[in-house]
């Protein structure tokens, strides 16, 4: 069976402006009120009301796959693994399940890859010609424990070696003991050590508590200069959820409205399931509008998403699911 997807956006990741961020705001940050069971009826009633099908779902799983930071963050890595990691982002759909759905002349690729310091080197020289940037987490990742100046030291080494993106982690007892100019502090250095490379702030937003601190959080790193602001390592009990994606993405149109800068979103951690990514993706264009549906503001965190995805595309064309060993990541 062939079908035709008419509907996809640009394959590869475009460069948007730096948050120049600002000075830090107490007014705005002590003012921030979330109201948790708004938010969690106005989240619960996204999969019954944006569900899609057929063509239109098969184009929004596209652009999901261009939105993912295809991810190994594991003790275990080896350069193998991220070698092979890096030739699925370069090409995260199968040439026939592609062709099938009317889609072998356009090129797809995912939006990054994201691996520990030690493998940026590998994944940059996997990478050339691909178009496709390297995402390093850093800054004592996942706990962001480690002393500030090897922190800091961790952030110049991965763009030393080619990072174009840094993924740091904030350090959480600023936002339970409420000192946030320590959080701005912090974010500011980690900002000015990234250089060119444009900076994600990871808020693990499990150990934070509450929504408001949440939403708290997200202001005080975005006026500190975040370009992106990040749900979780991956490594909390409680990773990405809707109710705090949507207490984010609010922030991020708070702080819009304040400064005009775009800043970008990413859910990391428990999204794995392509019927969750097209949630997310809802949430976003509801939210935030088409801009935030790209991968220059716009990226999952994961590593067993984009074989979920597959298996939905495959579906589509073949009537039929396949087993997921068909759709390996690294």
């Amino acid at each position: 069976m062939k079908t035709e997807v008419t509907t996809l956006p640009a394959a590869a990741p475009v460069a948007h402006s730096r948050n120049d961020g600002m000075a830090l705001d107490m007014a705005a940050v002590r003012a921030v009120q979330v109201n948790t069971e708004a938010s969690i009826r106005r989240t619960a009633s996204l999969p019954g009301r944006r569900a899609v099908k057929g063509d239109a779902q098969s184009a929004w799983l596209l652009k999901a796959v261009t939105c993912i930071d295809l991810t190994t963050l594991n003790g275990d890595d080896t350069e193998g693994r991220v070698r092979r990691l890096c030739a699925k982002a370069a090409q995260p759909v199968r040439p026939d399940i592609l062709e099938a759905l009317g889609m072998a002349d356009r090129r797809i690729t995912t939006g990054a890859v994201c691996v520990y310091h030690r493998f940026v080197a590998t994944a940059v020289d996997a990478l050339q010609g691909t178009g496709v940037p390297v995402a390093a987490v850093s800054t004592g990742f996942p706990a962001g424990l480690a002393p500030h100046h090897t922190k800091l030291a961790e952030i110049e080494a991965s763009v030393a070696d080619g990072a174009q993106e840094i993924d740091i982690v904030i350090t959480r007892e600023h936002v339970l003991t409420g000192n946030w100019q320590a959080l701005y502090d912090e974010m500011r250095d980690y900002r000015a050590a990234c250089g060119d490379a444009h900076v994600k702030a990871i808020l693990a937003t499990g150990d934070l508590k509450t929504l408001r601190n949440v939403a708290r959080a997200s202001l005080v790193c975005m006026m500190a200069g975040a370009d992106f602001i990040k749900t979780s390592t991956g490594k909390e009990g409680v990773n990405a959820t809707l109710p705090v994606s949507l207490t984010m993405v609010r922030a991020i149109r708070q702080y819009r409205e304040m400064t005009g800068a775009k800043v970008g979103y990413k859910p990391a951690g428990g999204v794995s399931k392509a019927k969750d990514a097209l949630v997310y993706l809802a949430l976003m264009k509801e939210e935030l509008g088409l801009d935030w549906v790209q991968p220059d503001l716009f990226r999952f965190g994961a590593s067993s998403l984009l074989g979920d995805i597959e298996r939905q595309l495959e579906h589509r064309v073949t009537g039929a699911y396949s087993a997921a060993i068909r759709h390996p990541i690294g």
